[in-house]
């Protein structure tokens, strides 16, 4: 078993970063939303909740679709990115 922490498995991905967003989050219901569970879902840590409002970066996505699953209120437009972009895993 390796003695590397997740961020640094985590760091060892690579990413082909699309312009266009693969996720889309409907803020306007996030602000209705007391729970937020996606901020505790996400093992990426994509999910923002700063000065009232919540905020999204796909950037850093891991695809797991957790957002998606987690969110009760539909505020999570997920699919997967497009053909060539996205996360490719790689392990040490």
């Amino acid at each position: 078993m390796s003695d590397m922490t997740m961020e640094q498995r985590l760091a060892l991905n690579h990413y082909d970063v699309d312009t266009e967003p693969h996720i889309l989050l409907k803020t306007d219901v996030c602000q209705e939303c007391d729970v937020r569970p996606c901020l505790y879902v996400c093992p990426a840590e994509c999910f923002k909740f700063k000065e009232g409002k919540m905020s999204f970066s796909y950037e850093g996505c891991l695809e797991c679709g957790s957002c998606h699953i987690s969110c009760d209120r539909e505020a999570v437009e997920w699919s997967y990115p497009r053909a060539g972009f996205g996360i490719s895993y790689e392990y040490g």
